[in-house]
Order: structure tokens, then C-alpha cells, then sequence
């Protein structure tokens, strides 16, 4: 296999975003691709530059709804193009890619003892702004699971426990956030991925938390 090819590399680092991770197949259909791609790399932001180099979007500063995923769009849109490949975004459905099962197949990115996904490298930040389908196989880096040998402080770290139950109880957390009590979460970004210890080593500025919170919210 080939590795990823440095130009698209240093055309998503001029945007502040990266590869994530990503996969090959033989069958793209069986994981919901466009037949012609054989290799999918999932992106997300470059940290610590990604939230400043976004602020200074026009999609950030023209007052209209859902500005990251604006931006998302045309950016990894205009990637696409230039290399000829297929983009891909998680968000934009029903139907919606299924960007969770993607993530599992990487070998950098697991379901931690939350369920949310954990990275190597970002922890329970992760997230991912799209993805780019290359019409050949590539061989990406892997990593084991963090969670192995982690003492779980994500599990307990919820003020509302919405983990408690195996699941994610959407509904107690966005009540949390709105009842004005505690700011913490709202003010800092989840205290579930905060608690882990990578996402701990991971530069993930407050503002950005704010903004995906608000989002939620």
C-alpha cells in the first residue's frame, strides 16, 4: 500500500485540520462509500491553531447558522476537487454517514468506557469535521486503545451521571447545561471528556468548547 500523499497532507495543515485516521477496503459499498474509493481518512482539527485560524473565517463572521459546518464544507469541498476525491461530512442528513463505525475501523480511534469515541492523540475531543475517500489503498498508522490501561475517570466525572446506564443520556445532560446551577461544563467543554487523560494532553482551547456546547445546547 501507498502511503497518505504529502500533498494532501500540507493541504489540510494550511487549513489547520488532519488526518485522524482512516482505513482501506475492498468493499466500499459494505461501508457505505462510493464504489470508486478504496481509501477513507477521517479529518479534524490541528490543535492548538485550528480554533483561531477558524474565527478568521467568513463563515464565523457573517452571522449565519451552523458557521463550522459551513466552513467544513467548502473547505474540504475545495480539498476534494483539487485531488479528485470524494468528501464526506457528518452532518447535512438524514441520511447521515456513519462516521462512528468509520472511526472503529481505524485503529487510532475506540469507543471508550462511555461509549463516545476516544482518539490516541485527542482523547474524548476528537471529532471530525469530514472525510476525504481516495480511489486507492493507503496504509495508515495505528495505535492501541488508551482505555487499556486507563483508570476510567471519565466514568464518574458526569455531574448529572449520564453514563450511568451504559448509554448516553442526552436529554439529563442538556438539561444540566441549561439549568444555570453549574457552568462548568458549558464554560470548559464535557467534564466526561475533560476527565480523560489524554484529552488532558490534548490543547483544545476553552472558546472552542464554548462554541460546540452552545451548538448542543
Amino acid at each position: 500500500m501507498a502511503t497518505f500523499p504529502s500533498e494532501i497532507v500540507e493541504a489540510l495543515r494550511q487549513e489547520h485540520l488532519c488526518v485522524l485516521g482512516g482505513f482501506s477496503t475492498e468493499d466500499p459499498t459494505e461501508h457505505a462509500l462510493n464504489p470508486t474509493v478504496r481509501s477513507l481518512a477521517l479529518i479534524g482539527p490541528d490543535e492548538p491553531s485550528f480554533w483561531d485560524h477558524f474565527k478568521n473565517s467568513v463563515e464565523y463572521n457573517d452571522g449565519q447558522p451552523d458557521p463550522m459546518d459551513r466552513w467544513s464544507k467548502r473547505v474540504i469541498e475545495n480539498i476534494s476537487s483539487k485531488f479528485g476525491l470524494k468528501p464526506y461530512f457528518p452532518f447535512g442528513g438524514p441520511p447521515f454517514a456513519p462516521f462512528y463505525s468509520w472511526a472503529l475501523k481505524t485503529g487510532r480511534i475506540y469507543a471508550s468506557p462511555t461509549k463516545l469515541l476516544v482518539h490516541d492523540t485527542a482523547g474524548l475531543f476528537v471529532s471530525f469535521r469530514g472525510a476525504l475517500g481516495l480511489p486507492y489503498h493507503v496504509d495508515f498508522d495505528h495505535e492501541a486503545s488508551p482505555c487499556t490501561t486507563c483508570h476510567k475517570p471519565c466514568l464518574s466525572a458526569c455531574p448529572v451521571d449520564a453514563f450511568a446506564e451504559g448509554t448516553y443520556n442526552a436529554t439529563a445532560c442538556r438539561d444540566e447545561l441549561t439549568s444555570g446551577d453549574r457552568q462548568d461544563c458549558t464554560g470548559q467543554g464535557c467534564a466526561a471528556r475533560r476527565a480523560c487523560p489524554i484529552s488532558q494532553r490534548f490543547a483544545r482551547v476553552d472558546e472552542q468548547s464554548q462554541f460546540h456546547m452552545r451548538s448542543f445546547i
